[in-house]
């Protein structure tokens, strides 16, 4: 019976890394598939592999504090409590995938495990208060970094970085020699190489840094109840997100149905910068961190940054002393306009904050962060405390 109960744990388990691996390619490899830097197959192959350097490397930080150290007595994950943990996260995620809402994955399963907790009077409020601060404090910095960029130096990084393709391969291989060496293309100049680059290497980044706490999400329980080791729950949550990568992540690739993606390039590419570095730091701390949030604050943060752009220095100290301005952030540097005085914008062109993103549908999307977590920890403490099956 034991052994029965582990397999179907295992696959459950899998099933939530199947998913997260269907979720998160698309807004990690959107801009690369995109902009034709990248083949769908290519992006999920890197999306397989570096979720599971993060995992493997990182990761492990986080699943040990939601395995055992948010919990003063580990030993209340069995193997029944640990599958329905695993469950609740599946259908919280699934609410939120019904209202059409990237939900964060990790605040489900700490709120899962969080009900879990409560219910057998196991909690440790020290180490639950330490994961509430920085899920406070990331997005705040996430949200000043994005509007410092977008105010600053947006401008410069969109000529950088900005993707023109030419009309034929990106790279040839030149065989006239004892050894195949790649070579640009005829056709290819370098600021398209480096741009090209850029975007796939912030795409590896992005998957690396889901790696390093996703992984926990779809592992902990199992691991807190001593039936799966680390290393094995580790590689059996890879090989299930390689799976979700190369299947259903087909799809989200094709839509680009995230807020990241719908970004221009350039602004994806410093979202995604902010999101993962700071995902990768906290996972570091062993803190599980919500991506989604703090990329979408980060959306917010680059929007405000752009639409409150003001005079540059050069033009303060003009003879003819004209206004300060204030720009159509992304359009009027991506499309070369001349730069509107304050007041004479387009109305239109900026929707209280800039192109970046919409007041309703943020609002929509802060909105389903706090339930779908919520739906998490309050179904799983009830579930705890009220059948008797679980022994609470």
């Amino acid at each position: 019976m034991v052994e029965l109960l582990l397999v179907v744990g295992v696959l459950i388990s899998m099933f939530v890394a199947y998913n997260i691996g269907g979720s998160t390619t698309g807004p990690a490899f959107g801009p690369a598939v995109g902009s034709d830097a990248i083949s769908k197959t290519a992006a999920a192959a890197l999306m397989g592999v570096f979720f599971f350097l993060g995992a493997w490397t990182i990761g492990r930080n986080v699943v040990t504090k939601l395995g055992s150290e948010l919990v003063t007595n580990p030993g209340i994950f069995t193997l029944e409590s640990s599958i329905a943990v695993l469950f609740f996260i599946g259908i919280a995620l699934f609410v939120g995938n019904v209202f059409g809402v990237p939900a964060s994955t990790s605040m489900t399963a700490v709120g899962a495990i969080a009900g879990l907790a409560l219910a057998g009077g196991v909690l440790d409020f020290a180490v639950m208060g330490e994961i509430v601060i920085w899920w406070g404090v990331s997005p705040i910095i996430g949200f000043w970094v994005a509007l410092i960029i977008g105010r600053y130096f947006y401008a410069r990084l969109n000529r950088l970085v900005a993707i023109d393709r030419s009309s034929g391969p990106l790279l040839v291989v030149d065989r006239s020699g004892a050894i195949p060496v790649p070579r640009l293309h005829e056709t290819t100049n370098r600021k398209e190489l480096g741009g090209t680059v850029t975007v796939i290497a912030i795409g590896c980044l992005m998957a690396f840094s889901s790696g390093t706490s996703n992984i926990a999400n779809a592992v902990a329980p199992l691991v807190g109840s001593g039936e799966l080791a680390m290393n094995p729950a580790i590689i059996l949550g890879g090989v299930a997100v390689a799976i979700g990568a190369f299947t259903i992540a087909r799809r989200t690739l094709d839509t680009m149905g995230s807020d990241i993606t719908e970004l221009p390039l350039t602004a994806a590419i410093v979202v995604a910068s902010i999101s993962s570095t700071l995902v990768v730091f906290l996972s570091v701390l062993g803190i599980p961190a919500s991506f989604v949030i703090i990329a979408t604050v980060s959306i917010i943060g680059l929007g405000w940054g752009r639409a409150t752009r003001t005079v540059t220095l050069p033009d303060a100290v003009r003879d003819d002393k004209t206004p300060p301005v204030t720009v159509d952030a992304l359009a009027a540097d991506e499309a070369g306009e001349p730069v509107p005085p304050i007041g004479e914008e387009d109305a239109d062109r900026i929707p209280q904050g800039g192109e970046l993103f919409d007041p309703a549908t943020t609002a929509r999307v802060v909105l389903m962060q706090n339930v779908v977590p919520a739906i998490a920890t309050v179904g799983a403490y009830l579930t705890f405390r009220y059948v008797p099956v679980f022994g609470f």
